[in-house]
């Protein structure tokens, strides 16, 4: 008598099912009853992993490669929107016309570099010629290191000027390293086609 009756004891199958749960939950508004304790826990416990994990993983696949194309597009077009942090800004803009619009020694280096290095290959057998060569090759880099420098002396001043004094932090390297790309290669894309054509 005092055994309790199976068919009245719970079943995993009556819990409720989460999701239809939840959707009890959002349902319910002004003028409906509220939804039971059972059911509003049930639409607690949403699975924190996506069921479906290939097409979780296709969509993240999928968002991440359309975030680098408007990334890449934005590089080319100069669309400051989709640019990396890096990038964005006034300043950053100014430092890559400016940089954009004069003739560095940089820009050049890395064709020079590679024709020495072939020389030095050439001569190799002939240890006096080997040796001149490294020796200009080390010219020009010190020659290139002096007029990166004399452009920066030059950028700073008029990022002071146009900006305020706090301005030319950080900037340094990111110029420097812009003037020793091949110009056509600099990303983001230089706006300007040709040289001489200085910013304000």
């Amino acid at each position: 008598m005092f055994s309790r009756n199976k068919s009245s004891a719970p079943s995993s199958n009556d819990a409720p099912d989460p999701v239809a749960a939840a959707a009890e939950i959002e349902k319910a508004g002004k003028g409906r009853p509220t939804p039971k304790r059972k059911v509003a826990e049930a639409a607690n416990k949403r699975p924190l992993v996506p069921s479906d994990r290939k097409s979780a993983a296709k969509t993240a696949r999928q968002q991440q490669r359309d975030a680098r194309d408007r990334q890449f597009q934005a590089m080319q077009t100069g669309d400051e929107r989709y640019m990396p942090a890096r990038d964005k800004g006034p300043v950053k803009r100014y430092v890559r016309d400016y940089v954009d619009a004069r003739w560095n020694l940089g820009e050049f280096f890395l064709p020079v570099a590679l024709v020495f290095i072939v020389l030095t290959f050439v001569f190799s057998q002939n240890l006096n010629m080997a040796t001149i060569i490294i020796f200009v090759l080390y010219g020009i880099v010190l020659i290139t290191i002096i007029d990166a420098f004399i452009m920066w002396r030059s950028l700073k001043k008029r990022l002071v000027a146009k900006f305020g004094p706090d301005s030319p932090k950080g900037n340094a390297m990111y110029a420097v390293m812009r003037a020793f790309q091949l110009r056509r290669a600099r990303l983001p894309k230089p706006m300007h086609k040709k040289h001489g054509s200085f910013p304000a």
